[in-house]
């Protein structure tokens, strides 16, 4: 099943711009939607773990590699950081390789709605980047056993 929704990819997107906004003019060489990854890594590790965190993000790797090929070449390590990037950044189209970095984060924050629901999701997304607009985002109207405010 596919879980990078129109609604996801839009999240993707505006979360690669709040980061790529963010670090402008910092020197780092990881794009904006693995450094959201980056980022997300700590408070999902409280929820799930480390493995568990890396379990969701090579889920999420894998799904992605379906619709974004290039992305076969990029593996999570043991401490749940992406590698291979680098190279592919250098081979690839600027718009090719955004288009992977939003489907996988897509793919990703999907996976989470699947898992700990739309709710908590959005909650962790607004805890994280309480800056981004995501109000008119729909992540779904939450499971039945997730109450709705």
């Amino acid at each position: 099943m596919n879980r990078a929704t129109a609604q996801m990819r839009n999240c993707a997107k505006r979360l690669i711009a709040c980061e790529a906004l963010g670090n402008k003019s910092s020197e780092t060489k990881t794009p904006a939607a693995f450094q959201v990854c980056e980022k997300l890594h700590p408070h999902l590790a409280t929820l799930v773990g480390d493995g568990g965190f890396r379990a969701l993000l090579s889920r999420a790797l894998a799904l992605a590699n379906a619709e974004v090929p290039w992305l076969s070449a990029v593996h999570v390590k043991a401490d749940g950081a992406l590698e291979g990037l680098e190279e592919r950044h250098a081979q690839l189209d600027p718009d090719e390789f955004f288009e992977g970095r939003v489907v996988l984060l897509a793919q990703l924050l999907g996976l989470l709605v699947a898992f700990i629901g739309a709710n908590l999701t959005l909650r962790l997304v607004r805890e994280i980047w309480p800056k981004v607009p995501l109000n008119d985002l729909n992540f779904g109207n939450g499971d039945k056993n997730e109450k709705t405010k």
